[in-house]
């Protein structure tokens, strides 16, 4: 009996440390979520958090430039369209116009036109002294003031500011501006005008270029002419965190695999462009979607070959999200769909054009920015189809990507 007993009173002091253990460590776990939020909350981590990765991003990109235009020339070399030269202004006159109809903004006229006008001298002076300085010629060879794009700048700049006067009253109007500024860049790069570094340069020039104008008028006016105390508080931590964004990242396909009789073959990291999106039923899980495309360098033998292997995917699943913290979101997805290959030619073997299907995951880490805009950090595993017809080898690929998001 003794002995029974002695074994009840160890299970129930076990178990009664096990729970002293599980409460200590959620409380721990809370004092770091408490610290995350406290750190990522301040001012000047909001107003730099997008547009200071954006710039470092774009002087990182500037090696894969080469890259990311050999990708453009996959899938747009013919592209050329005019839009891009009035669509930057699109998010400023979006916003004098609500604002000339009576509708109510963060700050007064004068407010307004004040933080406005800082805005875009400094957005002037920074992409000006760069393209005079840095003498960077143009994709299309016309001109050597290629870095930063002073049309992404702008873009960007211009829907910055929609957001600051409107994003409050509805997320739509932040997603209007931003999704004409991704647009902008975009277009830059397909026009051949600008490098990838060129345009993620100036998007970030453009949103820090608003907030600083933001913020030096906020110093002057204080509390004059503001009708609006804060936009950027995100109210609600477990709202359904539905979104779409663009993503820009590099792919890498690691192994060697068979191309043929004596033939092996490799894939090179290269740069992928995806555009992502998920509508969310609860906090927790959604259904959404991905396209991407990536351009990958193919060796045969250990023998680097001319042509390149362009892969072009659209995937739909069921996307996953947990909300860390305030500010901070861990998400996944089971996703499936058709990956589809271009005919690559090379010195030794030719893929002919073929789709197939195709299953990915991956793992994503968002900072919520603002109550409309989210950072994802991005890393994505696709069981590719094989590239050679009647092979069982399927293309194993993982990328890793940065995008910028708009949350509603």
């Amino acid at each position: 009996m003794r002995p029974l007993l002695l074994v009840c009173l160890l299970l129930v002091c076990h178990a009664t440390l096990r729970a002293q253990e599980h409460l200590v460590e959620s409380d721990s776990l809370g004092r770091f979520k408490r610290m995350v939020d406290r750190h990522t909350s301040t001012q000047t981590y909001r107003m730099t958090f997008i547009g200071v990765p954006l710039i470092v991003g774009g002087v990182v990109m500037q090696r894969y430039d080469a890259d990311f235009r050999r990708l453009r020339n996959g899938y747009g070399e013919s592209f050329h369209q005019t839009y891009d030269d009035y669509l930057q202004y699109a998010p400023a006159g979006l916003m004098l116009g609500l604002k000339a109809c009576g509708v109510e903004s963060r700050s007064s006229w004068g407010r307004m036109l004040t933080s406005d006008a800082f805005s875009a001298a400094l957005m002037a002076i920074a992409v000006n002294s760069l393209k005079y300085s840095c003498n960077v010629m143009r994709p299309d060879g016309s001109t050597r003031n290629s870095f930063p794009s002073g049309h992404t700048a702008t873009a960007f700049m211009t829907a910055t500011m929609l957001h600051k006067e409107y994003g409050h009253r509805s997320p739509w109007y932040s997603i209007a501006g931003y999704t004409a500024a991704t647009v902008t860049g975009v277009a830059r790069q397909l026009n051949n005008r600008h490098w990838i570094s060129d345009v993620m340069v100036g998007a970030g020039i453009g949103i820090l270029a608003a907030e600083f104008g933001y913020f030096l008028a906020d110093l002057i006016f204080k509390e004059r002419g503001l009708n609006v105390q804060e936009t950027t508080v995100v109210y609600d931590r477990y709202r359904r965190p539905s979104f779409f964004g663009l993503g820009l990242g590099l792919t890498t396909v690691p192994g060697r695999y068979g191309l043929g009789p004596g033939l092996r073959g490799e894939f090179f990291s290269d740069p992928s462009v995806s555009v992502q999106g998920a509508w969310f039923a609860t906090p927790y899980w959604g259904v959404g979607g991905r396209l991407a495309v990536t351009n990958l360098r193919v060796s045969v033998n250990g023998v680097s070959q001319n042509d390149n292997l362009e892969c072009a995917s659209a995937y739909a699943g069921f996307y996953f999200s947990y909300p860390f913290s305030i500010r901070w979101m861990l998400g996944g997805k089971l996703l499936g769909g058709i990956e589809h290959y271009k005919e690559c030619r090379t010195e030794r073997v030719t893929f002919g054009e073929r789709n197939g299907l195709s299953f990915g995951t991956g793992f994503s880490a968002t900072y919520i920015a603002t109550q409309n805009l989210g950072v994802r950090f991005m890393t994505d595993y696709d069981c590719a189809p094989p590239v050679v017809r009647g092979s069982r080898e399927r293309l194993h690929k993982l990328s890793f990507s940065l995008g910028v998001s708009a949350v509603f």
